[in-house]
């Protein structure tokens, strides 16, 4: 069985929680009889390569508008793409991409990942809205990452009726292993014990609230990623004048996993519901880490369970995360009790397995 992967990036060219997804299901599909393909658009390459087992396909980039790449020659790798394969899987939200599926007239089974609203282009959203119903009422079946994303979106309760959910999930064998060298190297650089942010410095991230509790908490925090709010968060640490809060920049996989080793629990203060699932809170279970997040009505406390696999406190609220944070740093036993919940119910629900199982056997459904 062929399936094609539709999205507006992918890597090599940038690594995102949507680009995970492809990548997971492409990786892990082989041991249920689906090979997985990828359609995308790219700024830096054209053509086709084999990326770690799959063939990805690059449609080059005519220029970006509200965060939306537009492509003329997708639309003809479209058309050709489809013709090749048994089910197409779009991931939504791209409008272009809407545009380009109806524009090939698609004639196969149409899976829609639904990875998020539209949050900030509102007034846009209105102008979109017919588009994003049609395609949308044009699917085969409509995939949620959560079943608190289903309940809390209200454009996937007008289609609950061809609505499944499938969270998102990780293959840790996919993660190297740190050399010594490199723990070493972290050792050296870090305190004893920190907490942990992974992921790209973005406007919905609630990183202005970590910052805020890092003043009442005092307590050290090592922030790993790079992105558009980076310079803003490194003046608000010198208008705090924190001397409590290391920025590393964006960090390999490598680094990344003996960061997740080394930290006493991670914090992922998402205060928007941008943050769909939280890919970094999934990597932070299965390495047994507790976490603390935000309630937004999304897949983020889907994952993470208040009081079982860390805490949950009230978005943009510095007091309540300040206090998150004193009660995991200072009770070292409930602190690894969470830890470890949090990795079994990574092992019950976001394998990488899972997930791979799930869809195929959606896919077969459809065909």
């Amino acid at each position: 069985m062929k399936v094609l992967h539709v999205f507006k990036t992918y890597f090599p060219d940038t690594f995102g929680g949507i680009e995970q997804c492809i990548y997971q299901l492409c990786k892990g599909g082989g041991e249920y009889g689906v090979e997985g393909q990828v359609l995308c658009v790219s700024t830096q390459r054209s053509g086709s390569l084999f990326f770690e087992g799959h063939r990805v396909f690059y449609a080059k980039s005519n220029f970006t508008l509200l965060s939306t790449p537009f492509s003329l020659s997708i639309i003809l790798s479209l058309r050709k793409l489809v013709a090749q394969v048994d089910i197409v899987h779009y991931h939504f939200p791209w409008p272009f991409m809407d545009v380009a599926h109806f524009l090939v007239r698609c004639d196969k089974p149409v899976v829609i990942s639904y990875h998020s609203d539209i949050v900030k282009q509102r007034w846009t959203l209105e102008l979109y809205r017919p588009l994003m119903n049609r395609f949308l009422s044009s699917a085969s079946a409509i995939v949620a990452s959560s079943p608190n994303y289903l309940e809390s979106s209200p454009v996937l309760q007008k289609y609950k009726d061809k609505v499944s959910v499938i969270p998102i999930g990780l293959d840790k064998n996919s993660f190297p292993v740190p050399t010594p060298k490199r723990m070493l190297y972290w050792r050296s650089r870090l305190s004893p014990r920190f907490f942990l942010f992974v992921g790209v410095l973005r406007y919905y991230k609630g990183l202005h609230t970590l910052l805020e509790a890092a003043k009442k908490c005092g307590y050290p925090i090592v922030i790993a990623g790079s992105g558009p709010e980076e310079e803003r968060l490194k003046e608000q640490v010198i208008e705090l004048g924190l001397a409590n809060v290391l920025f590393v920049g964006q960090v390999s996989d490598e680094d990344k996993v003996a960061l997740l080793t080394l930290c006493t629990a991670t914090v992922f203060p998402s205060h928007l519901r941008s943050e769909a699932f939280g890919i970094s809170l999934v990597e932070s279970a299965m390495y047994a880490r507790p976490m603390i997040c935000c309630e937004i009505g999304t897949g983020t406390t889907y994952i993470n369970i208040d009081q079982l696999t860390g805490f949950v406190v009230p978005p943009e609220d510095s007091n309540s995360l300040a206090i998150a944070m004193c009660k995991m740093w200072e009770d070292s036993d409930a602190c690894y009790a969470m830890g470890q919940a949090a990795f079994i119910r990574y092992k019950e629900m976001f394998t990488s397995e899972s997930m791979a199982r799930r869809y195929a056997e959606l896919y077969r459904d459809l065909l």
